[in-house]
């Protein structure tokens, strides 16, 4: 009897199979990530300071497991606390210090992967921070400038990735990801960085910026892509049906704001004054 072998082909429906809930989940993320930017002020900073939470607690849980009671206690509940009082306003970088409780925390609950949970902790809050005060700062252009980079690069590497396959990028930390996802992301980023210079007067410079920002929101997917491994798990959590958990959606946007952090330091943009 002759058996018919899998289809195999990047066609096949199997890739495909997750498409129709990842698209359903992102339009309901998109729609409210975008109106609390667009909206900015104390909506944008409570979804900001959420995100910030839940995230906590994910790192939490994937570390020491489902433990509701000290992960929302030491992870969500800290944060929460914390970024409520930074996120007011600039006049509130004097609390930033404050945002060593969480990881302090963690280094003495834990009873392993106790610097781990601190770094996360620690770029997750100031993340969080610099994404409200560059709302703040620089005004709902570049904030939508530094999204959207994130989400096409996501789009581009998870389409590429899954028809054209081939090579993959770090095959030991993230098996999924392809050179070919990621190559694509970076093109996408770069569109982006086109548009925003031909529609602002920041120059040409924002196309070098988009590629950096992009590859800074894959070391961020990354990075969280090895944590998941070294503690055995696929997601993060399961809050958000195809997508995982939140840390699993704003990986790259964690990356990416840090990296922002740092740009915004080192470079005068025109029209931009980062």
């Amino acid at each position: 009897m002759q058996v018919t072998p899998p289809d195999m082909s990047p066609s096949s429906p199997s890739k495909w199979s997750d498409l129709a809930v990842r698209i359903w989940s992102g339009a309901a993320m998109a729609i409210v990530g975008i109106g609390a930017i667009l909206l900015g002020g104390v909506w944008f900073q409570m979804l900001v300071v959420f995100v910030t939470a839940v995230m906590l607690w994910e790192c939490w849980i994937m570390i020491r497991g489902t433990s509701p009671v000290s992960g929302m206690l030491i992870a969500a509940g800290v944060a929460s606390v914390l970024s409520a009082q930074v996120f007011g306003g600039p006049e509130t970088r004097e609390f930033l210090p404050l945002f060593l409780v969480a990881p302090v925390a963690g280094l003495v609950v834990l009873k392993r992967e106790r610097m781990t949970f601190a770094i996360f902790a620690l770029a997750i809050q100031v993340a969080g921070w610099g994404l409200v005060h560059f709302r703040l700062d620089y005004g709902v252009t570049w904030l939508i400038w530094l999204v959207s980079i994130v989400v096409v690069t996501d789009i581009a590497g998870y389409f590429a990735g899954k028809a054209l396959g081939g090579p993959k990028f770090w095959p030991a930390v993230s098996p999924k990801k392809t050179w070919a996802g990621t190559a694509a992301g970076w093109i996408a980023a770069a569109l982006v960085g086109a548009v925003f210079a031909i529609l602002t007067s920041a120059g040409w410079i924002v196309v070098v910026m988009s590629v950096l920002l992009s590859f800074a929101g894959q070391m961020g997917d990354i990075a969280e892509s090895a944590f998941k491994r070294r503690q055995g798990v696929k997601d993060s959590s399961a809050l958000i049906p195809g997508h995982g958990g939140l840390f699993d959606r704003f990986d790259a946007l964690l990356g990416a704001a840090l990296a922002l952090l740092v740009i915004a330091e080192l470079l005068n943009v025109p029209g931009v004054d980062f």
